[in-house]
């Protein structure tokens, strides 16, 4: 993800740098289900200083992923029942790769030459407006259905080729 978020803002990194970013997860016995994790932020601030945010977090690891587990077997299931129809024509599922997930996973998985949103609030908006559009609501915005059905994944390729 980080590759993605470097890769997509050209403003903040220069071709070949990359934030400074080092994950280790290790399995203390000891402490069972509780998980601790111990973050280190630290960014330049005015006048070349730094700024260094730390943090430490203790947490039981089967209660936060819980209701996170329970909410995307909730989500797939509703996911599944949907059927889409444009302009009158044959109804159509969501496209088998459920991207609208990747708001509750680390790594988003998209169909083939859908784009790729890391932007979490990005995520949230479409979970949001899609259970909105559902609900026969108004979107606010970014639904990007025209990635979720198969004939309009299609229709976005061939406009792409068109303009190529």
């Amino acid at each position: 993800m980080i590759d993605d978020v470097v890769a997509s803002n050209k403003l903040l990194y220069k071709d070949g740098e990359h934030p400074d970013h080092i994950v280790v997860i290790k399995y203390v016995p000891s402490v069972g289900d509780s998980k601790r994790a111990m973050d280190e932020y630290t960014s330049k601030i005015f006048m070349n200083g730094t700024n260094t945010i730390v943090m430490h977090n203790t947490c039981e690891d089967s209660l936060l992923a819980s209701p996170l587990i329970l909410d995307l077997a909730i989500l797939c299931e509703l996911m599944g029942r949907v059927r889409v129809s444009r302009n009158g024509g044959e109804e159509e599922l969501f496209h088998s790769v459920l991207s609208i997930l990747s708001y509750m996973l680390k790594a988003p998985i998209v169909p083939p030459g859908t784009p790729v949103v890391n932007a979490l609030f990005t995520q949230r908006a479409s979970v949001v407006n899609l259970l909105r559009a559902l609900a026969g609501l108004p979107s606010h915005s970014e639904m990007y259905l025209e990635h979720r059905i198969p004939s309009m994944i299609e229709e976005v390729k061939q406009k792409k080729r068109r303009l190529a």
